[in-house]
């Protein structure tokens, strides 16, 4: 390969790399529902870009839109608040350890 062939791959690898969303790990403690689908306590791995998350275990997953802010300090821990509907727990709100980005449900 030419230095310029090699230089063209080294940077779309490198750009494709950087458009990937980030993916962080999450525990559910009990049933909650998120986007109309109820997810049951466990393991998760979620995914945010473009407005939307995307919360994955094994092969289901489920896509919502979400509102991503920043606030002024990083949380320790990831943590997931809950809100109650009708008697049945749904997803408000998940600080994500390491960072300052609140994800909103809405």
């Amino acid at each position: 390969m030419t230095k310029t062939t090699t230089f063209v791959v080294l940077f779309l690898t490198l750009a494709a790399a950087c458009a990937s969303a980030a993916t962080y790990s999450l525990t559910l403690f009990q049933s909650a529902a998120v986007g109309g689908k109820v997810l049951k306590a466990g393991e998760y791995k979620l995914s945010i870009e473009e407005g939307k998350a995307v919360i994955k275990q094994g092969k289901e997953s489920v896509e919502v839109p979400v509102k991503v802010e920043n606030g002024p300090d990083k949380f320790s821990v990831t943590s997931v608040r809950y809100t109650e509907e009708g008697g049945k727990s749904k997803v408000k709100e998940i600080r994500l350890r390491g960072t300052s980005t609140k994800v909103i449900f809405e």
